[in-house]
């Protein structure tokens, strides 16, 4: 991938995609006098790992942990601020999510259950539930917490697998389950919130390291005045907030903590 690209990916879901494309054509209509080659639609297919490390990147979103251990490159843009429920401002939490049958009363009683993940570098799905877990996890430095850990590659598909009996237990972004509540509420039938991580900074959006100083300001600036209207309403922003790469150390902190309790691995 080679050509400029935008994407907003990581809530694309079905319902939304229509909104999305408007709030980008409003945002790219505002740069199209950029000396650099601005898209005028979304990328919603590509793969994202392509996508965001794109040299000719113009916006994409990416999630926190990542941007911490994988980007050192690119530069940030702004955090959305969503209206949905559990979001605070720029920050976010994980729902632990279990079946609606499930037993399980507390954390502790997911011992010898079946995790559900969406991958391996999700701040969201993976290094949040390991945090809750941390702390009553080890008994010895080679235990496992949980019986299996099932990489479902999404959030909706963790949902399917504790919908289908799969798992036991996932964590879903409050974003996504905001999302899903209102539009896909078929997505969470059988399920309930057992408990809730910490906050940490939401999803950032991003853009290439090669973008000019001059293209990110009237970026940040088009992003803000698309964010207070309707159409970003109608993609559930109220706002962005300028966050820098330190305000996302809370989500290093979380790992390192995994860390020192004995649990460096979701297990």
């Amino acid at each position: 991938m080679s050509e400029p690209v935008a994407s907003l990916g990581m809530y694309d879901i079905p319902a939304l995609r229509p909104a999305l494309d408007r709030f980008w054509h409003v945002v790219s209509e505002t740069l199209r006098n950029a000396d650099t080659p601005i898209p005028a639609s979304l990328s919603h297919d590509a793969p994202l790992d392509e996508v965001w490390r794109n040299p000719h990147l113009i916006l994409a979103q990416t999630c926190g942990l990542p941007l911490m251990t994988e980007l050192p490159e690119v530069q940030l843009v702004a955090t959305p601020c969503y209206d949905l429920p559990e979001c605070d401002g720029p920050l976010y939490r994980s729902l632990i999510v279990v079946p609606a049958s499930s037993p399980a009363a507390t954390l502790a009683d997911l011992r010898d259950r079946r995790a559900a993940i969406n991958g391996w570098n999700s701040q969201s799905g993976m290094n949040a539930l390991r945090a809750v877990i941390a702390p009553i996890a080890p008994i010895t430095g080679t235990a496992r917490f949980f019986s299996a850990v099932e990489v479902t590659s999404s959030h909706r598909a963790s949902l399917a697998a504790l919908q289908s009996g799969r798992a036991d237990v996932a964590a879903i972004d409050c974003v996504t389950h905001g999302l899903l509540a209102r539009y896909e509420p078929a997505s969470l039938t059988g399920t309930r919130i057992l408990a809730r991580s910490p906050q940490t900074p939401g999803l950032p959006l991003i853009t290439a390291a090669g973008t000019s100083p001059d293209l990110l300001a009237r970026l940040r600036d088009a992003l803000a005045r698309a964010a207070s209207d309707a159409t970003g309403k109608a993609i559930h922003w109220r706002g962005l907030e300028s966050l820098t790469r330190a305000d996302y150390a809370p989500i290093l902190a979380m790992r390192a903590d995994a860390v020192a309790l004995g649990y460096p691995e979701l297990r």
